[in-house]
């Protein structure tokens, strides 16, 4: 069970239609995270990825709450309502911001869930402090230094946006003006659900067509390549803890994913989500709780 203090007699702001959440800040690592928190039970953390914010978790969260868990789902840094700092953006760096928040929070044991550049801040964390993990959850991305890099190259068939967006100065001033134009097909293509234009524009597009909100997601992008060095220094031993690795039945090709965690963990699982996409929690979270709940209910191992 969780300790009572992570509940402290503190100002909140609860959330628009999630009963029992509220929104909370921390200042932590050098900058001011924004965070979601609810429920009562051992800790989940969720890190979304790009180009979205906490909300897209807000489905799923109501859910693994009523399944007995507390949940915490973050902005990372720059997005969403998260400071917008001029560096930090290594995913080992991320991955302190959000170390630091839970220690503030009282948790030393946790189970984590990434989904896009959530899923490499959750690799980066999970490889420097393994003790922490209980269950680790990859899900629709690629991992740096495992796998990442030789997708990269378009001309070997990897994907084109990488190197955009890791060209923050040029990716920035190119899409000036042009924020809702360039993201709102990436929203509509990454997920199922009919209204995934609507939910965007509400949700998210908001945060990355305020000041500075498109360069923050692209620093996201600029440190890849440090991100894959710093997790082949961090590699030392195979991860003895249960990993499940998930994709959308019509997001990301699960293989080059899988691939990275088998490398990396000695106890990997996956998965298709159906009916969904990048976007898989906002497609099905219903079936994803129960595959979460299974997950978190298997045995974990040492680090």
């Amino acid at each position: 069970m969780m300790p009572k203090e992570i509940f402290p007699p503190l100002h909140e702001d609860a959330v628009d239609g999630l009963d029992g959440f509220t929104h909370r800040f921390s200042n932590v690592n050098g900058t001011r995270i924004h965070y979601v928190i609810g429920g009562i039970g051992p800790a989940v953390v969720l890190l979304h990825g790009y180009p979205y914010t906490w909300a897209e978790w807000k489905k799923l969260m109501p859910l693994l709450t009523e399944a007995g868990y507390t949940v915490i789902a973050p902005d990372l840094r720059g997005l969403g309502d998260s400071e917008k700092t001029s560096d930090g953006y290594s995913k080992k760096n991320v991955a302190e911001d959000i170390r630091q928040l839970l220690k503030a929070l009282g948790l030393n044991k946790i189970n984590l869930v990434g989904n896009d550049i959530g899923t490499m801040v959750a690799i980066a964390y999970t490889l420097n402090y393994p003790e922490e993990v209980n269950h680790l959850v990859l899900a629709e991305s690629l991992i740096p230094g495992f796998g990442l890099e030789e997708l990269m190259n378009p001309a070997t068939g990897g994907y084109w946006h990488f190197g955009f967006h890791m060209q923050v100065d040029l990716a920035e001033m190119l899409t000036a003006g042009k924020e809702a134009t360039y993201l709102t097909p990436m929203y509509q293509m990454m997920s199922t659900a009919p209204d995934a234009k609507q939910t965007a524009e509400k949700y998210y597009l908001p945060h990355y067509t305020a000041p500075g909100g498109m360069r923050a997601g692209f620093q996201h992008y600029a440190t890849l390549i440090q991100d894959g060095q710093a997790n082949r220094a961090s590699f030392r031993n195979k991860l003895n803890k249960p990993v499940l690795v998930l994709n959308g039945q019509r997001g990301l090709p699960q293989a080059p994913l899988l691939e990275g965690a088998l490398k990396l963990a000695n106890h990997v699982e996956a998965d298709l989500i159906p009916n969904s996409g990048h976007s898989f929690a906002e497609d099905n979270p219903i079936w994803v709780a129960h595959r979460l709940s299974r997950f978190f209910n298997t045995q974990s191992h040492s680090k």
